[in-house]
């Protein structure tokens, strides 16, 4: 079947192919915790030097008011996009004082769960139901998940490349379903092949026993005064600790089409949760979530990869899908690279590029709910134990080893890598799977490996390697220019987006009961 997938693929390299590998159109959303250097939680709320969270496009907050969110544009050049990704966070530390960015996705030390602020978006009403919606999440899950931090990689072709593309698949349907389809072949494949994210840059098999006060939900070993950690883990972050939802068990969304994608969805999004519901939905007249359904709205939804478009101002996302088709994908399973000063680097993201790829040209079948509950299962052991020697994989109605997929897939994407070299010119991507290679067959070089191999060779607990990593890192950053934007666009920015919230705030009508009421029943 490779061989097979191979010969197909060297059709791609005839030159009115070459939009597919040049026009990648890339984005990066990096969440970071603000903090002392002490690796305590900042207690200051968002700098005002730093804009509006609420309308600020490059600069803002996730799910608590410590949790800063970077958020670059759609870049094609890679290098472009480091940068860009980079001068946010030298504007970034220049103004919060004396603080530092935790350089990793399980939260530094967290003294008392209620000292968590949540995010604060002002007093309108789209402010006051971000919001709320956090509200909800610490009433449902506790307030620890609101301080972990992830990357999410957008990735999307080219407006060039997909008339080619259809070409190729010999396809005659309407482009935007083309799109569309693609996409979510695209998504289905990953879910097929996920694993292989926590596995190479999984960064989270250790954390700080503060998270766990509460109880050991796994046989955790200890490392130095207070860090535990799973001998074989290799991303926490994505394991039941982290962003997971028990109530999303029995969704079953689907991903076969954007049809029945957008009904699962919708139809999680009106399902009563009786868990939820004793929550209630308000106390003495101040809202604890904005409903009590499996899902208070679609960003709830935790998936490592999900179809997106960018949605008009009051539009859901789902509305935005089902109108104009998926315009890129969303990949939410990366951790933070401790190694690096923005949390990802130019190898990961051209792994992704081939990756992405693979999964986008790789033909597939529909998917049953049986066929993706193996591969939940899959994701998960490797989350515990992806560095296991030995450890096997369900595929089909099969088992096969970890290092044997990984050596099958390597030898597919060294395909991807060629047709990559061939329209763009040189060797970076051959370079970057030669770079990779060790992790196919040793688990220790992979991102979770050479962390504990460093905590445990240096007798190091977790949280001084990660200030030690961010006081590093911040003096990178001082030491660098900006190199896309400078302070003054960053400042201008800033003015603005203040600007803008408060016409939004003083453009507001309605009650936030009103405005509620009105957004759900559209």
């Amino acid at each position: 079947m490779i061989n097979c997938y191979k010969d197909k693929l060297s059709q791609l390299k005839e030159p009115k192919f070459a939009p597919i590998f040049t026009q990648i159109q890339r984005g990066i959303e990096r969440e970071a915790l603000r903090m002392n250097d002490k690796a305590e939680l900042s207690d200051k709320p968002h700098a005002k030097a730093l804009g509006s969270a609420l309308t600020h496009g490059d600069i803002t907050t996730d799910y608590a008011e410590t949790l800063l969110e970077f958020i670059t544009p759609v870049h094609n050049d890679i290098d472009e996009l480091v940068d860009y990704l980079a001068d946010l966070h030298r504007y970034t530390l220049d103004n919060i004082d004396d603080e530092l960015l935790w350089p990793m996705s399980m939260p530094c030390m967290v003294a008392n769960e209620d000292d968590i602020e949540l995010a604060n978006y002002g007093t309108s009403n789209v402010g006051q139901m971000k919001h709320i919606y956090r509200q909800g999440l610490k009433n449902r899950y506790g307030s620890l998940m609101q301080v972990i931090s992830g990357l999410h990689f957008n990735y999307s072709l080219g407006d060039d490349a997909w008339p080619v593309l259809q070409q190729f698949f010999k396809d005659d349907n309407q482009l935007q379903d083309f799109r569309s389809t693609r996409y979510f072949s695209l998504i289905r494949n990953f879910h097929r092949l996920g694993w292989v994210i926590p596995y190479m840059f999984g960064a989270s098999p250790a954390l700080c026993g503060s998270f766990i006060k509460n109880g050991m939900p796994y046989d955790f070993e200890k490392l130095g005064n207070g860090t535990y950690y799973l001998p074989y883990g290799t991303s926490l972050r994505l394991s039941d600790l982290g962003y997971t939802n028990s109530e999303q068990d029995n969704l079953s969304i689907c991903y076969n089409d954007i049809e029945n994608y957008v009904n699962s969805v919708n139809n999680a999004i009106s399902m009563p949760s009786e868990k939820f519901e004793k929550i209630g939905i308000k106390e003495n007249g101040a809202y604890k979530q904005l409903n009590s359904n499996v899902l208070q709205i679609e960003n709830e939804l935790y998936a490592p990869i999900r179809p997106k478009r960018v949605a008009r101002s009051g539009q859901k996302p789902s509305e935005a899908l089902k109108e104009g088709g998926v315009e890129y994908i969303e990949v939410r399973s990366l951790d933070v690279n401790p190694f690096v000063n923005v949390g990802i680097d130019k190898t990961q993201i051209k792994f992704l590029d081939m990756f992405l790829m693979h999964c986008m040209l790789w033909q597939d079948k529909p998917m049953s709910q049986e066929r993706r509950q193996q591969k939940v299962r899959n994701l998960n052991n490797v989350i515990l134990n992806g560095r296991q020697p030995g450890l096997m994989l369900e595929e089909g109605d099969d088992e096969i080893s970890l290092q044997d997929w990984m050596t099958r897939l390597f030898d597919a994407l060294g395909s991807i890598a060629e047709l990559f070299d061939h329209h763009n010119g040189g060797n970076e991507y051959r370079a970057c799977l030669d770079e990779l290679r060790p992790m196919v067959n040793d688990p220790e070089a992979t991102l979770s490996g050479k962390l504990m191999a460093l905590l445990k060779e240096n007798e190091l607990d977790n949280t001084p390697f990660g200030v030690a990593q961010a006081q590093k890192f911040k003096q990178q950053f001082s030491e660098r220019e900006y190199q896309r934007l400078s302070p003054q666009i960053l400042r201008q920015r800033a003015e603005e987006s203040l600007r803008e919230q408060a016409e939004i705030e003083t453009a507001d009508t309605l009650s936030i009961d009103e405005y509620l009421a009105n957004y759900f029943a559209k």
